[in-house]
């Protein structure tokens, strides 16, 4: 039988039967009675290790069993088949890996499937603009071409290339977000400091679109955080802002602080955020109603990435007279 083929049992039957053949023999040494009270005791006690062995080694063999049916993908598995008992706990410790190991495997299903829909997303916003530089560069290679033409086909050109060079910048930022290397520093920021380095890359595009920039902060605002990437968040925020903020329109920057958080607000008088777009404004690649056409739907996505890594909150609605406003809040690590 199958039963015995098991080593263990094999030779722990045979040390079994020679101690029995031992104590049977001094039975009959000392009268017939004792020894066949002796036979028949080592008999029930014989049958009774057969009996309680094989069915462990039954409940064994079928734990054995499931575990098998689990690497070849059914995941059902019944901790009501066994009593308490070793096999019991065994089983429990089994089913609570069964159920971390579905629980990753669903993880890297959908690890997969983002990666596979960030990368369609990424190609198709790379695709857009390099086939307009492939168009303008057939328009350059045309000899009749006045000169007029080919500076303001050049310059398209150029400002094509800046718009993949800022999304592969933005992207590679999240990839090492994401992937847990980017190294936040912990430094006292002063708020007014960390508004004006925001704010500096935007202020001559700022000027060139008649849109005026109000910050109202007091000095001593502070905060503990990472100025570059802090800034790098914030300033996507007023990008934003600056590009759904009409000709001759504002955005206004306001600062404030209590016991529990640092506040941020930044506000502009455009359009505003859709409602339905509202829940989803801060998701990679989303592109709402609104959306410009040189949008690419990365730069809140990041905002928040970045935000969130420091203990920081940023939110998204619509000002009641109009435009949109972003509240940053940066928790104090000790109150």
């Amino acid at each position: 039988m199958s039963f015995f083929r098991n080593k263990e049992i094999k030779h722990f039957t045979l040390i079994l039967t020679a101690i029995f053949a031992v104590l049977i023999g001094a039975g009959f040494v000392v009268s017939a009675a004792a020894g066949l009270f002796a036979l028949i005791s080592c008999a029930v006690l014989g049958a009774a290790f057969y009996i309680f062995t094989r069915k462990r080694y039954r409940d064994i063999s079928m734990l054995s069993e499931r575990i098998d049916l689990i690497l070849h993908g059914d995941d059902r598995f019944d901790i009501s088949v066994f009593n308490e008992g070793e096999l019991s706990i065994l089983h429990s410790d089994i089913q609570k890996m069964t159920v971390r190991l579905r629980e990753q495997a669903d993880a890297l299903r959908k690890d997969k499937a983002y990666l596979a829909d960030a990368l369609a997303d990424i190609a198709h916003q790379i695709r857009t603009p390099m086939t307009s530089i492939r168009m303008l560069a057939s328009f350059l290679a045309k000899p009749e071409l006045d000169a007029g033409q080919r500076l303001e086909f050049s310059r398209e050109m150029e400002s094509l290339l800046g718009r993949i060079d800022w999304l592969l910048t933005a992207l590679l930022k999240i990839s090492k977000i994401d992937a847990g290397t980017a190294a936040f520093e912990k430094e006292e920021i002063h708020v007014c400091e960390l508004i004006k380095k925001s704010a500096e890359p935007f202020l001559i595009p700022l000027e060139l679109r008649d849109v005026t920039l109000y910050i109202n902060c007091d000095e001593d605002i502070i905060f503990i955080g990472d100025m570059n990437w802090t800034a790098e968040a914030v300033g996507n925020i007023i990008k934003n802002c600056m590009e759904h903020t009409p000709e001759g329109g504002k955005i206004e920057i306001n600062c404030a602080g209590n016991a529990v958080f640092t506040e941020i607000e930044i506000r502009d008088n455009g359009g505003g955020i859709s409602p339905d777009d509202l829940p989803h404004i801060f998701e990679r690649f989303y592109q709402g109603k609104r959306i410009k056409e040189n949008s690419f739907g990365v730069g809140l996505a990041l905002c928040r990435m970045i935000l969130s890594a420091q203990n920081a909150t940023v939110k998204a609605e619509n000002n009641p007279n109009g435009g949109a406003c972003f509240k940053i809040k940066f928790y104090r690590q000790n109150i």
